[in-house]
């Protein structure tokens, strides 16, 4: 019964699929700004313990955010398909306001690493 609920809408999970995997890459990029950050700090010639700290802080808040996006994006798939499942669809505006404030406080660190660079 359940591949015949599930057959009955493809194209919804197909989304669904795809919808995850941009999460995913989103994930993966928010933790490559914190790699980047953190290797553009340290081959560079100048050593400053704040721009040390900045860039270190950058590093492991992209790594944790990268990770919780990891997390909510596949419980938000598997929530997802169960209600596509029964029908019994809801949008995800709580996920994309949070994903809305993870991108923003990613920003502020990487602006407040660079203006510390000056």
């Amino acid at each position: 019964m359940k591949e015949t609920n599930e057959s009955k809408y493809i194209q919804q999970h197909l989304a669904n699929e795809r919808t995850f995997l941009a999460w995913i890459r989103t994930a993966i990029a928010i933790i490559g700004i914190g790699f980047l950050t953190t290797s553009l700090h340290y081959n560079s010639l100048q050593e400053n313990p704040v721009q040390d700290k900045i860039a270190l802080t950058i590093s492991g808040v992209s790594i944790v955010i990268g990770l919780a996006v990891i997390i909510g994006s596949t419980l938000h798939y598997y929530r997802t398909r169960k209600h596509i499942n029964t029908q019994t669809f809801v949008s995800a505006d709580a996920f994309i306001k949070m994903m809305a404030v993870v991108a923003t406080i990613v920003l502020l660190f990487v602006t407040v690493y660079f203006f510390s660079l000056r």
